[in-house]
């Protein structure tokens, strides 16, 4: 992993609607970040703070289709499920569930906007239902499992997993 890699995502809260958005850029092209996100040996291997394991229950990643995976941390499992509404080579929209709070739905717009010479700025926008639930998100601490997670997929784009 290349350790004098700083970048960090951009977090940011809409002010007039529920919303999280979150900006990184990749030393990668839009086809390896969309397969980061759709393969689902990939998308466990990166995804979430350090510490944690991954492991996928189901996983279509397809217009049409659903996924739900486990994360395991100290012993304690924890459950998130969702829907893909729309799979595209520069886009991806699903739902997104924590198991434990199951009418906390949001809606994940993830869009890949190549920058050229192999580099990728990806835009991730979160909708969920009031903006006492976007602040519960902020306060959560997401951030750290958004930052671990993109250095994981960092280091899997360095050795060349993708």
């Amino acid at each position: 992993m290349n350790t004098t890699d700083t970048r960090e995502a951009v977090i940011e809260a809409d002010e007039k609607l529920p919303i999280i958005r979150t900006t990184r850029d990749f030393n990668a092209t839009p086809a390896q970040l969309v397969k980061a996100h759709t393969d689902p040996e990939l998308y466990a291997r990166w995804v979430g703070p350090h510490g944690i394991t991954t492991e996928i229950d189901y996983w279509d990643a397809r217009t049409g289709g659903s996924w739900r995976f486990l994360n395991t941390h100290d012993g304690e499992e924890y459950a998130f499920r969702g829907c893909f509404h729309e799979v595209t080579d520069s886009r991806i929209v699903q739902t997104f569930t924590w198991e434990a709070m199951p009418e906390g739905v949001s809606l994940e717009t993830l869009t890949f906007e190549d920058l050229g010479d192999g580099h990728t700025r990806l835009h991730a926008q979160s909708l969920v239902e009031s903006f006492e639930a976007r602040d519960g998100w902020l306060a959560s601490g997401m951030e750290v499992g958004i930052n671990d997670g993109y250095a994981k997929l960092d280091a899997l784009l360095t050795e060349g997993a993708l």
